[in-house]
C-alpha cells in the first residue's frame, strides 16, 4: 500500500534545521581516519560509527487524496528491510592536530581526519510505500512485519519500482548461481578426467608387469637347467643378451650394454629406479 506519512501524536523536530518535522529521526556520529596498511604500505580510509541514536514516534499512512480511503497505522518501522530516510543535515568536523600529535599518529599508524555528524529523518508528508502484513485491531488497520519471516519494506519509491529492483536482484543471484554451477561442473570434470587418466596408466603398468612376469615364467618352463642358468644371467630388459654392466652407485647387475644405451634420459636403474651415475663393464670368465 502507498500513502502519505502523518504523525499520530507529536512530531519530532530536527536539531539542526528549522521547521523540519518528522516521525523517525536518526543521529549519527561517524569517525573518519587513515590507517596504515602494513601489507600494501599504503594509507587506507577507515570509517567507524562511534554513536548512533534513532528516535521514533507513532505514525500512519493516509491517502494522498483527501477524503478517500482509510488510514493505516505503521508498526515497528525500524524493522523494515528498506526504510527510506532523508539526510537533512550533514557536517564534517575536521580534527585539529598539533605537530606532536602528527608525529604520534605516524608512529601509531592511525591519522584521524575528523568526525562527520549526520541527521536523517522520515519527514511528515513523505509518500511511502509499505509492504507487509495488514491486521485489523478493533477499528485500527495496522501494517506490521509478516509473521512468516517474509521481508518488510517501507520505501520511498512506488511499488512497481520496488518490485523491479528486487526482481533484478533475484535475477542477478540466479545468474551467479548458474555461473557457479558451471564452474563447479568444470572443476569436477577436470578432477574426474585426471583420476581416469591415472587409473588407465596404473592399469597399463600392471598389464605390462603381468606380461613380463608371464614371459619369464614361460621361458623358465621351456629352458633346461643350463638354460635356467643362462636366464639367470640374462638381461632383465631384453632377456636375450647376457648382463654385461654394473650400475653405480646402486651396484645392480641387471642389463646388457645395448639396453643400457636404450634407457631414456635421465637413466635410472630398472631394479631400484635410482639414478645411474656411471657404468662399469662386467667381464664374465
Amino acid at each position: 500500500l502507498s500513502g502519505v506519512v502523518r504523525s499520530v501524536k507529536e512530531t519530532l523536530s530536527s536539531q539542526f534545521v528549522e521547521n523540519c518535522k518528522g516521525v523517525v529521526q536518526r543521529l549519527t556520529l561517524q569517525e573518519h581516519k587513515m590507517v596504515w596498511n602494513r601489507t600494501t604500505h599504503l594509507w587506507n580510509d577507515y570509517e567507524k560509527i562511534i554513536h548512533q541514536r534513532t528516535n521514533t514516534t507513532p505514525f500512519e499512512l493516509v491517502p494522498q487524496e483527501e477524503g478517500s480511503g482509510v488510514t493505516v497505522r505503521v508498526m515497528k518501522p525500524l524493522d523494515a528491510a528498506e526504510l527510506s530516510l532523508e539526510t537533512v543535515y550533514e557536517k564534517f568536523h575536521p580534527s585539529v592536530q598539533s605537530f606532536t600529535d602528527v608525529i604520534g599518529h605516524y608512529i601509531s599508524g592511525e591519522r584521524p581526519k575528523g568526525i562527520q555528524e549526520t541527521e536523517q529523518m522520515l519527514k511528515v508528508g513523505t509518500v511511502l510505500t509499505g509492504v507487509g502484513e495488514l491486521v485489523l485491531d478493533n477499528t485500527t488497520i495496522k501494517l506490521q512485519p509478516p509473521k512468516q519471516g517474509m521481508p518488510y519494506y517501507l520505501s520511498g519509491v512506488d511499488f512497481d519500482s520496488l518490485l523491479q529492483k528486487h526482481e533484478s536482484s533475484v535475477r542477478f543471484w540466479k545468474i551467479l548461481m548458474v555461473l557457479f554451477g558451471f564452474a563447479t561442473c568444470a572443476v569436477l570434470f577436470f578432477i574426474l578426467r585426471k583420476q581416469y587418466r591415472h587409473h588407465r596408466e596404473r592399469q597399463h603398468l600392471k598389464q605390462m608387469q603381468d606380461e613380463f612376469r608371464q614371459a619369464q615364467e614361460r621361458l623358465a618352463r621351456e629352458m633346461n637347467v643350463e638354460g635356467g642358468e643362462t636366464l639367470k644371467n640374462a638381461c632383465v630388459i631384453c632377456l636375450g643378451n647376457t648382463k654385461s654392466c654394473v650400475f653405480l652407485e646402486c651396484g645392480h647387475v641387471c642389463s646388457c650394454s645395448e639396453c643400457y644405451q636404450a634407457l631414456p634420459e635421465p637413466k635410472r636403474c630398472p631394479i631400484c629406479r635410482q639414478a645411474i651415475d656411471r657404468v662399469v663393464p662386467l667381464y664374465n670368465s
